[in-house]
C-alpha cells in the first residue's frame, strides 16, 4: 500500500482514536474520583480501627449490590440519548424523555433500597456475621444509606453530559466531592469543627451530605449551561412517559443485573472473608479499594464506548461501530496490564495507603497483599469483560451479556472460589481465585458476541 493509502486508511482510526480519548478522560477521572469518595471513607474507618473497618466494610458491599443495579437501570438513559442524537442532533424532546424518566427510575430504586437497607443488622447476621460486626455495618448504613438517591440522579446526569460528549464538568464537580467528603466526614466520624464524633454513623451520614451537594451543584450546571438549558432536563417534571419508562426498564434492567452479579460476587466474597475472620474481611476491604481504583478506567471507557458505539450505531455506520469497539477495547485492556504490573511489583506499598505499618496490622497487610497479587493476575480479563460489555451496550445488546455474568460471576466464579477457600484450604486466597476465574470467563464470552455481532445481526 502505497503513503497516500495509508494514510486515507489510517485516518479514521486516529480520529476515532482522539474522540474516545476527550470523550473517556474526563469519565475515566470522574470514576477515579467517585471511587476516591469510597475509599477516603475506606481510609477514615482504618483510622478508627480494624473493626470499625471490617464493619464499615460489610455495610458498603451489601449496599454496593443496590448501586450497581440502579446504575444500571439509570444507565439505559445513556446509549438512548446517544442512538438518538447519532439519528438526529437536535432531537431535544426524545432527549428530555429518556432523562426524565430515568430519573423516575432512580426514585423507584431508591426507596426499595432504602427499605432493604433500614433492616440490614438481621440481614447481616442473617448471612452468618458476628453480631458486633452486623451492629456496626448498621450504624454506618443508618448514615449511608440516604446517599442512595442523589447519587442515582447525578448518575443520570453524568449519562446525559456522557452522551452530549460534554464530560468536563462531571469531572469538576467529583473531584470537588473529594476534599469535601474528606472534610465533612472526617470533622463527623472524629468530632471536628464543634460538631459531635458520631463514629461510624458519622462517616455514613458524611457521605450522604456530599452526594447530595454534588447532585445540585451538577443540576445546577446543566440548567444554566450554554450548551444544555436548551433540552429543559428538569422542565415538566412530574409529566408521566409510561412507555418510556418500561422501554428503560426493559433496557437497563439487564445492564443493573450485570453490574450487580459482578458486584454482588464481591460482595459475597466480603461475606465468605467474614467466615473465616476479621481481619480477612479489612484485608479484602483495602485490597478491593485498590482494584476498584485501577477498574475505574476501563470502567471510563467502557462507557465512552457505549456512547461512540450508540451514535455510530444510531447512524448505521458499520466500520464507525467497529472503530469506536475496539479502539476502546486495545486502551482498556493495554491500561489493565500496566496496573497488573504495578500491584504484582508494588503490592506493601499499595496496601500501606490504606492502614499504617504497624504491629496491630500485620496480619491485616499480610493478607492483604496475597490478595492483590491475586488481583494483579484478573486486572487484564478484568478489563476486557467490563470495555466489552460497554461496546454492546452501544449496541442496545443487555440481556445475553447479563447471562454471561450470571454464570461466570456466580457459578465459575463463586464456586471456584468456595471450592478452594473452604475445601481446599486456600482461604482468602481461594475466593480471590475464583473471582479470578469468573472474570476471565464472562471476558471471553463478551467480545466473542462482539466479533460475532453481524452474524447475531445485533447490527441491521
Amino acid at each position: 500500500m502505497d503513503a497516500p493509502a495509508q494514510l486515507q486508511t489510517d485516518r479514521p482510526w486516529r480520529g476515532e482514536l482522539g474522540a474516545t480519548l476527550a470523550l473517556a478522560w474526563p469519565l475515566i477521572l470522574s470514576n477515579l474520583t467517585m471511587a476516591l469518595i469510597q475509599a477516603t471513607d475506606v481510609v477514615l474507618m482504618g483510622w478508627l480501627g480494624p473493626l470499625p473497618l471490617a464493619a464499615s466494610a460489610l455495610g458498603l458491599n451489601l449496599t454496593f449490590v443496590f448501586l450497581l443495579l440502579g446504575i444500571g437501570v439509570v444507565t439505559a438513559s445513556s446509549p438512548m440519548i446517544a442512538t438518538a442524537l447519532g439519528r438526529r442532533s437536535s432531537a431535544v424532546r426524545d432527549v428530555r424523555r429518556s432523562f426524565r424518566q430515568a430519573c423516575w427510575v432512580a426514585v423507584v430504586i431508591s426507596f426499595a433500597t432504602w427499605a432493604v437497607l433500614w433492616n440490614a443488622e438481621p440481614i447481616i447476621r442473617a448471612l452468618g456475621q458476628e453480631p458486633a460486626l452486623a451492629r456496626g455495618a448498621a450504624t454506618f448504613l443508618r448514615g449511608y444509606m440516604w446517599s442512595i438517591l442523589p447519587f442515582l440522579l447525578f448518575q443520570a446526569m453524568r449519562n446525559f453530559l456522557s452522551a452530549l460528549e460534554r464530560p468536563a464538568w462531571i469531572f469538576i464537580v467529583s473531584a470537588a466531592g473529594i476534599v469535601l467528603n474528606a472534610v465533612v466526614c472526617w470533622a463527623l466520624i472524629f468530632g471536628k469543627f464543634g460538631l459531635p464524633a458520631l463514629g461510624l454513623f458519622g462517616g455514613g451520614l458524611g457521605s450522604s451530605i456530599v452526594w447530595a451537594c454534588l447532585a445540585l451543584t451538577l443540576a445546577i450546571v446543566i440548567a444554566t449551561g450554554r450548551k444544555t438549558r436548551r433540552f429543559h432536563l428538569f422542565g415538566r417534571w412530574w409529566r408521566a412517559d409510561w412507555p418510556r419508562f418500561r422501554h428503560i426498564w426493559r433496557l437497563g434492567l439487564p445492564i443493573g443485573l450485570t453490574m450487580a452479579f459482578e458486584g454482588a460476587v464481591f460482595g459475597a466474597a466480603a461475606y465468605l472473608m467474614g467466615l473465616i475472620d476479621a481481619e480477612s474481611i479489612a484485608a479484602h476491604a483495602i485490597a478491593l479499594q485498590i482494584a476498584a481504583l485501577s477498574f475505574m478506567v476501563p470502567l471510563g471507557l467502557g462507557q465512552a464506548a457505549t456512547v461512540r458505539v450508540g451514535r455510530a450505531f444510531g447512524r448505521g455506520d458499520h466500520g464507525g461501530i467497529a472503530r469506536a469497539g475496539w479502539t476502546a477495547w486495545l486502551l482498556g485492556v493495554g491500561f489493565m496490564a500496566a496496573m497488573a504490573l504495578a500491584m504484582w511489583i508494588f503490592p506493601r506499598e499499595l496496601v500501606g495507603l490504606f492502614l499504617s505499618d504497624s504491629a496491630a496490622n500485620a496480619r491485616v497487610i499480610g493478607l492483604a497483599v496475597s490478595f492483590l497479587a491475586i488481583a494483579a493476575l484478573f486486572q487484564i480479563v478484568d478489563g476486557a469483560q467490563v470495555v466489552g460489555a460497554g461496546m454492546l451496550r452501544g449496541l442496545h445488546d443487555t440481556r445475553v451479556p447479563m447471562l454471561f455474568a450470571l454464570v461466570g460471576y456466580w457459578v465459575i466464579g463463586l464456586g471456584v472460589g468456595v471450592w478452594l477457600a473452604f475445601y481446599r484450604g486456600w482461604q482468602g486466597v481461594g475466593i480471590w481465585t475464583g473471582l479470578a476465574a469468573g472474570l476471565a470467563f464472562v471476558a471471553v464470552l463478551m467480545i466473542a458476541r462482539w466479533a460475532m455481532r453481524e452474524r447475531l445481526a445485533l447490527v441491521p
